[in-house]
């Protein structure tokens, strides 16, 4: 008997949906992974997994209740149960807030093909390369660990209003640690990539062997101001949380870096330098993400309501000035904004910018390079003050030219701030947040950033 397509749970969800309206979302997941320690690959694996959410809409006294429920589902019967939960939620609920007129009539040309999938064959010129690279990191007294995943996730949403959309995505990344034999020295490197095509093995390893080469000598520094470069990936680190933070609602009420004081946003305020673009776009190249908005559930940035939204690109920050937030329609009728729903992907340029990290390097005087931040928290959302530690390969720069590794540092630093305060900037590239990547966010391009006095709080012990 042949398997039930995502297609078939979703019609069946809008089939089977006693409530007023229903949205229903499917996704086909498949990934495939490989880990590697102590110079050996000890995993590999390929999951396949269909996950389905029901969304319901009742009708109440006081406007539009809803119920969200989802879990893995690939029979009818699987999806009979989350109707049943969604629809019994939704009318135990009070009327939402964000209520508006569900997004009708739109079809993807591409509705009715099978999702795609990967497997262990993406990979097929990855593995013999990191073969080659174990065994001259053995031979040289060099230790590597890591791991590469790459997944495509089909996603079809339909709604009882006539939707019915379809977006593949591919996303995969790749981190190396490298470490000495007495494990006393540490660097890493990690990536973004949509099929893998574009990662050679062999270069990934030089490179977190040239790292650890940096760390031969070791040098302790106290905390406080330093001239630091950040490299695209501390950078993208950075960016999102600058754009998970936006939301409009949150602006409007007074408590982010984004409110204006004495009410309202800073939207069409100069907030950082000015040749400053902080954007994202769907169809931006490498970086391609879904079209349509896709919500699970309402909160501050997303709403229900609004699945099935056209995508397209938004300037967040348009030379140094704040140009939009995260709204659903719900905020935008607080804010009298436009409508500008989260997009899966965010880039960083700067007018001006040009050259690479080690170009930024090459100009430094004397001061660090920050290859990693880590355990990245929000102190104070007024100002989007963030903490956070540095983390396998923090190197002291002279005269242009890394002299060797330092001790690790909390920090203390606003991404508004550093925006504000930064002195260069190379060329924007494609990076990989190692903060958020792995499982969050890996689509940006970001510059390296250099900041001439990045605050370093206090001495960190971590390796």
């Amino acid at each position: 008997m042949s398997a039930t397509t995502p297609q078939q749970l979703v019609e069946h969800a809008l089939a089977t949906s006693t409530a007023d309206d229903c949205i229903a979302i499917a996704s086909d997941s498949s990934s495939a992974n490989l880990r590697w320690a102590n110079n050996t690959l000890t995993t590999n694996g390929v999951m396949v997994a269909v996950e389905v959410t029901v969304i319901s809409f009742v009708a109440t006294a006081g406007g539009t209740a809803t119920g969200s429920v989802s879990g893995s589902a690939s029979t009818l019967e699987q999806v009979t149960t989350l109707v049943e939960a969604a629809d019994a939620a939704a009318r135990s609920a009070t009327a939402a807030e964000d209520a508006a007129e569900l997004v009708a009539d739109r079809t993807s040309p591409d509705w009715d093909e099978a999702p795609e999938r990967t497997g262990i064959a993406v990979y097929d010129a990855f593995a013999p390369a990191l073969g080659e690279a174990f065994r001259a990191a053995s031979a040289e007294d060099r230790l590597l660990y890591g791991f590469v995943n790459h997944e495509m996730v089909t996603t079809y949403l339909g709604s009882s209003r006539g939707l019915r959309l379809r977006h593949v995505q591919p996303t995969g990344h790749y981190a190396c640690t490298a470490k000495d034999l007495g494990l006393s020295r540490s660097a890493w490197v990690g990536g973004a990539t949509r099929d893998f095509r574009d990662v050679d093995a062999a270069a990934m390893a030089e490179q977190v062997k040239r790292r650890l080469g940096w760390a031969e000598r070791q040098i302790e520094l106290p905390a406080g101001r330093y001239d630091t470069i950040l490299p695209p990936s501390s950078v993208a680190d950075l960016m999102i949380d600058a754009y998970w933070g936006a939301g409009a609602r949150v602006a409007h009420e007074g408590e982010s870096v984004y409110s204006r004081q004495g009410g309202g946003t800073r939207i069409g305020e100069r907030i950082v330098k000015q040749g400053v673009h902080l954007f994202s776009d769907p169809a931006l190249v490498g970086l391609e993400s879904a079209p349509f908005n896709v919500a699970g559930a309402s909160d501050n940035t997303e709403s229900v309501f609004d699945n099935g939204l056209a995508l397209a690109r938004t300037d967040w920050i348009a030379d140094g000035t704040l140009a939009a937030l995260l709204q659903t329609r719900h905020s935008a009728a607080m804010t009298g904004q436009p409508v500008t729903p989260m997009i899966d992907n965010l880039a960083l340029e700067v007018d001006g910018g040009g050259g690479t990290e080690q170009d930024l390097v090459a100009g430094m005087d004397r001061g660090l390079l920050v290859t990693c931040l880590w355990y990245i928290r929000e102190v104070d959302p007024q100002s989007m003050l963030l903490t956070g530690l540095t983390r396998d390969g923090v190197y002291l720069v002279e005269g242009g030219e890394i002299v060797g590794a330092v001790n690790n540092f909390r920090w203390n630093e606003s991404p508004i701030d550093l925006l504000n305060r930064f002195s260069h900037a190379s060329a924007t590239v494609p990076s990989f947040s190692r903060e958020w990547g792995d499982d969050y966010f890996s689509r940006t391009a970001t510059p390296a950033l250099r900041i001439p006095d990045f605050n370093m709080s206090s001495v960190s012990q971590a390796l």
